[in-house]
């Protein structure tokens, strides 16, 4: 847990400190342009800072070790604060960039010098590409790790900061491209609908983005169980044991980022003794917490295997 935290953390630092930084730029050269999409994306920067702070706060939380009220750690804490940070983004950035652009397309905006802007949209877009970029090599060295495709992985991670970071980065690159766009539709055509249109499909694509994590966030809330191909390794590893006969259920939990929680019915061999099943669950025990990553908590409960 210490490396996945700690990896996380540098990866939310690196995304804060981008989105600060970008979101002071762009608020100057929205006020100095008067540009809908401008503003725009400095309110998504600035929810994008927020998220991050929250993400920051999420990392800390979850990685706080077990206590006697919490015997299972405190991972899904990471859980909750992912939550709320995917309901800054979409309250925040979301909310202002819509409003805002349907106020422009109703009632025009002045234009001035744009200059700036685009100066601070291409200094942006690569400042955020070194933060995605971070986020996409961490991605990749999970994937490594347990072996699945980086993209199958984004969609079943528990590791809500970096899946945050990522959807967040991802999203900043398409608004900026967006906001870019809408700023030279509006100076070419002398419309404020191309910049307001800019700005509505900002918040709209903070919606789509938000609303992803949202939902993921609450199926880990909820008790989403360990990808399908965690679940086969944990099987194989538990039928390798010379004492198992078979595995009546298996049931896994997500309980924090990274961290897994594996409950079993084993049925044992007739001819294993009492003090047998006892030592090879010991064993199993040690064998998973080795060979699957993530593996925190195991309970195994010796169980017949009913007749059909």
């Amino acid at each position: 847990m210490e490396d996945r935290s700690g990896e996380s953390l540098g990866t939310v630092l690196v995304a804060g400190a981008a989105n600060l930084a970008i979101a002071l730029a762009k608020l100057v050269a929205g006020l100095m342009s008067g540009s809908a999409a401008m503003l725009s994306e400095s309110a998504h920067s600035a929810a994008d800072t927020v998220t991050e702070l929250l993400l920051l706060v999420a990392v800390r939380r979850a990685a706080r070790p077990a206590d006697r009220r919490h015997p299972f750690g405190h991972g899904k804490a990471g859980f909750v604060w992912a939550m709320m940070a995917a309901v800054a983004t979409l309250v925040g950035g979301a909310g202002f960039s819509i409003t805002h652009g349907l106020h422009v397309i109703g009632h025009g905006e002045e234009l001035s010098n744009l200059t700036p802007s685009y100066i601070v949209l291409a200094v942006s877009f690569v400042i955020e590409c070194v933060s995605f970029t971070k986020a996409l090599s961490q991605l990749r060295g999970q994937a490594t790790r347990y072996d699945v495709n980086p993209l199958r992985l984004v969609r079943l991670t528990s590791d809500t900061p970096l899946k945050a970071v990522l959807f967040e980065d991802a999203a900043a690159l398409v608004g900026l491209l967006i906001a870019g766009t809408g700023l030279l539709g509006s100076q070419l055509t002398g419309s404020a609908l191309w910049d307001g249109a800019a700005s509505v499909a900002i918040g709209l694509l903070l919606v789509v983005a938000a609303l992803t994590l949202i939902q993921s966030n609450l199926s880990l809330l909820v008790g989403q169980a360990a990808p399908r191909s965690v679940e086969g390794d944990i099987r194989a590893v538990l039928l390798e044991q010379p004492e198992v006969e078979d595995v009546v259920e298996l049931l896994t939990m997500m309980i924090g980022p990274g961290e897994i929680l594996v409950a079993a019915k084993i049925d044992f061999r007739d001819e294993a003794s009492a003090a047998g099943v006892e030592i090879a669950c010991d064993e199993v025990d040690r064998r998973l917490r080795a060979r699957v990553p993530g593996v925190r908590q195991v309970f195994l409960d010796p169980t017949p295997k009913r007749p059909r």
